[in-house]
């Protein structure tokens, strides 16, 4: 058993929904999200663009596609590393997840949706993830022009890779332990993301770890408009470490199945360090590297045992 999270201390929540640019309120949330990413790798967002009927509808498509037989789930496959079923583990026996690649385009999710019911209308799904998608994707380009500001980064020379990005809706299930099983949901582990944007059904088991004292903290969803902001391993390595990456688990201890639903950002072309993170005190610490050349690399050598993936790939101190 894992022993149990302590919440002393509070990751910082920041309601985005009409929040404008350039503005004081603007100005404020900036310093908030920065703090939140330096202390925590992480912070809470309110976003009321996401309806509780939407919220609703993509949890029930979610629950919907974990009850297929397996044999079904298991068609969710993809060339890309990382972009497909997960599932069926003996060293994570409560975890399963699938995986809809670019769900911003509803091409993507027809295909997808066919591959799961071809002989049935997938309308309602398709259009429920579509918008679900849409709408998490420009709170992430939202999230990406406060970075850029906070920190005072060139846009002309950022903003081209940070505004090629590719999207991963991934949905997850984890279910309750039986008798002598393990508790841990998913093990202490940062993502290979830019961003990773977690919206979580109504029962809790996400927890972060804090970046000063190693506190494992508790993250509650607080309404159907609530999402956590998570930075990987690539934001780190692009921020030249001024951002940590998020450790995370999941740890169940309720009597209820767990859903929640991801959505994870990985940029095109080469990530490299910004020059406004380099000086005496900061040496650059990590080379210019393709994100899907590092999903690659980590994917072939998986088994390997380091405290950063990011570093093995492209590190130089």
């Amino acid at each position: 058993m894992v022993c149990e999270a302590k919440s002393k201390v509070v990751i910082p929540t920041i309601d985005l929904s009409k929040l404008e640019v350039g503005t004081k309120e603007w100005g404020l949330a900036c310093k908030e999200m920065r703090f939140g990413l330096e202390e925590f790798g992480c912070f809470s967002v309110v976003y009321d663009k996401v309806s509780l009927e939407l919220h609703n509808s993509i949890v029930e498509a979610t629950k919907e596609l974990f009850h297929l037989p397996i044999e079904t789930r298991m068609k969710n496959t993809s060339e890309k590393p990382y972009h497909g079923y997960f599932g069926g583990y003996s060293f994570l026996p409560l975890y399963e997840s699938m995986a809809i690649d670019n769900p911003i385009q509803l091409k993507s999710t027809q295909s997808f949706a066919n591959l799961m019911w071809p002989t049935r209308d997938n309308n309602h799904f398709c259009v429920t993830v579509e918008r679900f998608s849409t709408l998490v994707a420009k709170l992430e380009k939202m999230v990406t022009k406060m970075v850029l500001e906070s920190y005072g980064v060139s846009k002309v020379v950022n903003e081209p890779i940070m505004e090629s990005t590719n999207y991963l809706l991934r949905l997850f299930k984890y279910r309750v332990a039986e008798k002598d099983e393990t508790d841990v949901g998913l093990h202490s582990h940062t993502d290979l993301t830019f961003f990773s944007i977690i919206h979580q059904h109504l029962i809790s088991g996400l927890q972060i770890q804090s970046l000063n004292d190693d506190q494992w903290l508790d993250v509650h969803p607080s309404s159907h408009c609530s999402f956590i902001v998570m930075a990987g391993d690539a934001l780190m390595a692009w921020s030249n470490e001024r951002i940590r990456s998020c450790r995370h688990r999941v740890i169940m201890r309720g009597e209820e199945t767990r859903y929640s639903i991801g959505m994870f950002s990985f940029k095109n072309g080469t990530i490299e360090v910004p020059q406004g993170f380099v000086d005496d005190a900061n040496p650059l610490r990590y080379k210019p590297f393709n994100h899907y050349d590092f999903l690659t690399y980590d994917k072939a050598n998986a088994s390997h045992n380091t405290i950063s993936r990011i570093k093995d790939y492209c590190g130089l101190l």
